[in-house]
């Protein structure tokens, strides 16, 4: 899954990739963000439009949905584009999501011991999401996730779907709308590319974002 992330050089670097005209002044940089917090991503609102800057509610739940539907922060990609929850977002409200990387739960013999997973080059990671107009009138998001690859599959069994750099464009174009044509276009970062190592308890405290030895090795 993909329940906590760290995001502090990955936003300009994505944002000048995607063409993003952003203020001098980009979001602060956070090294533990949990869900149910406001997050920055990028959107594409038209085909002919450059790619923008949003800010993210981390919890999806449409306005349709009403105040006490579930308000998940994943969606799996095996279901997103079926479900009747997911697949209006998944057709024409996808959005990347700037991380540099993203921290699961090992389970060991003392408790569970966190680790923070990262690209070996320490490129940005893309993380695709969809997001849907919540009651409030702002935007909430889900993070698609997929079956773990790599060494991410040695600390858990589902990672975010991370885009290589190809994808980027296709997966914002909002005229791109079927299922099947995102799915040969669209593709994930090859799994060799993730390392991790574990970290400090600290981490699990959400409310613990600006220090940035959280990532550092324990």
């Amino acid at each position: 899954m993909c329940g906590r992330f760290a995001s502090y050089d990955a936003y300009p670097k994505l944002a000048r990739r995607l063409g993003v005209v952003v203020a001098e002044e980009g979001p602060p940089a956070r090294y533990n963000i949990p869900p149910g917090t406001w997050i920055t991503g990028f959107r594409q609102v038209a085909h002919d439009a450059q790619p923008e800057q949003l800010e993210l509610w981390w919890g999806y739940r449409p306005k349709w949905a009403k105040g006490k539907a579930a308000q998940p922060i994943n969606a799996r990609v095996e279901t997103v584009a079926t479900s009747g929850y997911f697949k209006y977002a998944f057709a024409r409200a996808r959005c990347i999501v700037p991380a540099d990387g993203w921290f699961e739960w090992l389970v060991t013999d003392t408790g569970k011991q966190p680790h923070y997973l990262t690209r070996t080059d320490r490129e940005p990671i893309a993380k695709a999401g969809i997001y849907a107009e919540r009651e409030d009138g702002s935007l909430g998001c889900a993070i698609l996730t997929e079956p773990a690859r790599g060494t991410a599959a040695e600390v858990h069994d589902r990672m975010p779907l991370i885009l290589d750099d190809a994808s980027l464009e296709p997966w914002l174009d909002p005229d791109l709308t079927d299922r099947e044509t995102i799915r040969h276009v669209v593709r994930h970062l090859d799994g060799s590319l993730f390392e991790h190592w574990p970290v400090s308890r600290a981490v699990n405290r959400p409310g613990n974002d600006e220090d940035a030895g959280l990532i550092n090795p324990a």
